[in-house]
């Protein structure tokens, strides 16, 4: 099965991970400055083979969409134009920074690395990616 890429896009970073191949399982990858993330992506998709990315989508607890939720959308138009063969699937990210600081603390990471916001972008991206696996299996 082709792997799959998990995206916590912001406007200063986007997190990154990836599935394993059977697309069961979500890995934290890196955080890159978003400035840079559509390169690091088209080298990593073609590496990996992947056929799918999924990217968060900011909303808020009554459903509409949040501050950032228009910055994500210009960022999926230019993942759609840029990688046209590459399947997009927008994913509730709700909660997903606060899952991904108890599973940093579940993990052990001490203080001062949880306090780096890449560690947080990058395992953010992992619980998004693993809410949509879930979801196919």
């Amino acid at each position: 099965m082709p792997k799959v890429i998990g995206l916590d896009y912001g406007s200063k970073r986007t997190g990154v991970a990836i599935s394993d191949d059977r697309g069961i399982i979500a890995s934290p990858l890196a955080t890159i400055e978003t400035s840079a993330v559509l390169d690091y992506l088209s080298a990593l998709i073609n590496k990996e083979k992947v056929q799918t990315l999924v990217l968060g989508e900011a909303k808020r607890l009554n459903g509409q969409s949040s501050e950032i939720t228009a910055e994500q959308e210009k960022f999926a138009q230019k993942l759609r134009a840029k990688f046209a063969e590459v399947k997009l699937v927008r994913v509730n990210e709700m909660f997903t920074s606060k899952m991904a600081q108890q599973a940093l603390i579940a993990g052990g990471y001490k203080k001062s690395q949880r306090a780096e916001k890449g560690n947080l972008d990058k395992m953010s991206a992992a619980i998004i990616l693993q809410s949509y696996l879930d979801q196919k299996i």
